[in-house]
């Protein structure tokens, strides 16, 4: 049950926050984008999206392998 709520109560948050996003967009009327232009808009939220994940596990994988141990020793006397 807890690894369900972990999983269903995100999603659920996210899709609400997309149809929230997507009724903003088309109830503002005078924004017209082409076809190529939302592709290229999604396709650039994805890779900032897939970036941003992707640094924050470096981040935490070196943390956890204790690559930064020596940078955040003071300096020996």
């Amino acid at each position: 049950m807890k690894i369900f709520c972990r999983i269903a109560v995100p999603g659920v948050l996210a899709t609400a926050a997309l149809i929230g996003a997507l009724f903003f967009w088309w109830s503002r009327g005078g924004l017209d984008i082409s076809l190529h232009g939302m592709i290229a808009l999604s396709l650039a939220c994805v890779f900032s999206l897939l970036l941003g994940g992707g640094l924050m596990f470096l981040v935490f994988y070196s943390s956890r392998q204790g690559h930064d141990d020596e940078h955040h020793r003071g300096p020996e006397i």
